[in-house]
């Protein structure tokens, strides 16, 4: 199987871009190498405007936990997709919420 597209917020991307070097220390990787891989990802901004309607909804459901995530959750919610977080804040969001072992598993299991 293959991703076609992975959607997200600026907030989000910026996020990722600036674990990525974290995550390359932490496996011992060269940091390019790993950014790499992220920018290789078919990732899609979408501006906020787009899911502005939903940030009230996300903020009662996520946001005294982790406000950082308000708006991630408010695009999964007026898109209706999962997200895609290892953050265990969308635990209790009521959505369908993946970690990127999942997501690797249904890829390979495809």
């Amino acid at each position: 199987a293959r991703v076609d597209e992975v959607l997200a917020t600026a907030a989000a991307l910026e996020e990722v871009h600036e674990y990525a070097v974290v995550l390359a220390r932490k496996k011992r990787l060269p940091p390019d190498t790993v950014l790499t891989a992220v920018v290789s990802l078919p990732v899609v901004v979408v501006d906020r405007a787009t899911y502005s309607g939903s940030l009230k909804d996300a903020e009662r459901r996520i946001g005294k936990r982790d406000p950082d995530d308000v708006e991630t959750l408010a695009l999964a919610l007026h898109l209706g997709l999962p997200v895609w977080s290892n953050d265990d804040d969308f635990e209790e969001a009521g959505i369908v919420w993946y970690t990127t072992a999942e997501i690797l598993s249904r890829l390979d299991r495809s």
